[in-house]
């Protein structure tokens, strides 16, 4: 369904925690328990329509869920790899300081392996031995200072190590919660398919026509205007490439897009970063009120801004609304909405 799979790291303790995700798994799965695998022979299409209208709901929150972890992961990732990396640059530095700590230390024997005073006595150039005693007592010196800044270099060598074992755990834990995200928005999808399926053909074909149930759906003015910027212009472009294009959720393109996905993907075309997930998305700007939309403007829906789409003007935005739903135009009142940002 669009998962991306993650290749495994060796060597990882278990120890850190991700609580926030690990509670919004939580949350999602008790939704999920309490919500029926199938529909009730007594049960009217319009109810069952709505049930899978609760479940795509559930779906998307559940989705969002996983894009967050699944972003966490990558952060964590790409700081394990630098970390590897310096550790490694740190290890052939202290290679070297040892090496060139060698060198001096052989050289110090070969000079002052015997008793100072003795040496002095026995040498037939008292002021030449001065000079090379001077000159040991310099290499002396400088064997101490570098032999501090390896016990540094050593100490400093091994929290990296400590950190990077820290971070492999915490990606680890992360992995462990996008796994859990996914088999919760998989069940959530299939209980919602069964759903469908128990539908008679011309229920699931209107189904399939309809952007939603219909529940909280407002009359609003169709909003015109022109983009708010060149970088807004450029995203409506895309976004508008992407129409017909298949929803999979946690995909952000280019073939397959879940909500927040194409949203991120859309304003890239524009050169413009945006963060993975709905929720993430709506503070990327200045708000604005709903009466002020211009095309271009990302407008989340629900209280806790589990879905999102673009608004285009005339009353419509372009989402990704769920599985078996491409990329279209829909009412901007189609769901509550929450929030329109201007990026």
């Amino acid at each position: 369904m669009g998962f991306h799979r993650r290749p495994a790291e060796p060597g990882l303790d278990r120890s850190t925690r991700v609580t926030v995700l690990s509670a919004a798994a939580a949350t999602a799965a008790a939704a999920l328990a309490a919500v029926p695998a199938g529909a009730a022979p007594q049960d009217k299409p319009s109810d069952t329509r709505a049930t899978v209208d609760r479940l795509y709901e559930q779906a998307e929150q559940a989705t969002e869920a996983y894009n967050k972890a699944d972003e966490r992961a990558d952060k964590l990732r790409a700081q394990v790899e630098r970390a590897r990396d310096s550790i490694a640059r740190g290890q052939e530095r202290i290679n070297q300081m040892r090496g060139a700590l060698g060198a001096l230390a052989g050289a110090q024997y070969r000079e002052g392996g015997i008793d100072p005073t003795l040496q002095l006595m026995l040498s037939s150039d008292p002021e030449g031995y001065l000079d090379k005693a001077t000159a040991l007592d310099r290499v002396s010196t400088r064997q101490a200072g570098q032999l501090t800044d390896l016990r540094q270099a050593q100490r400093g060598l091994a929290q990296q190590r400590t950190e990077a074992g820290r971070k492999l755990a915490e990606l680890e834990k992360s992995r462990t919660v996008v796994a859990r995200h996914k088999r919760l928005v998989e069940n959530k999808l299939a209980q919602a398919r069964r759903l469908l399926n128990s539908l008679p053909s011309e229920e699931r074909e209107a189904y399939g026509r309809s952007s939603r149930s219909g529940a909280g759906r407002a009359e609003l003015p169709e909003l015109g205007g022109a983009p708010s910027s060149s970088r807004a212009a450029a995203a409506i472009a895309a976004a508008r490439s992407a129409i017909g294009r298949p929803y999979v959720w946690g995909a952000n393109g280019p073939s397959g897009f879940d909500c927040s996905g194409l949203m991120q993907w859309s304003y890239a075309q524009a050169g413009v970063g945006l963060p993975r997930t709905s929720q993430a998305q709506r503070y990327a700007g200045r708000q604005v009120p709903l009466a002020q939309a211009q095309p271009g403007d990302l407008v989340t829906y629900r209280d806790d801004a589990s879905h999102i789409g673009m608004y285009m003007g005339n009353g419509q935005v372009v989402h990704a609304p769920y599985p078996g739903a491409p990329v279209r135009y829909d009412p901007v009142g189609m769901m509550p909405v929450s929030s329109v940002t201007r990026v």
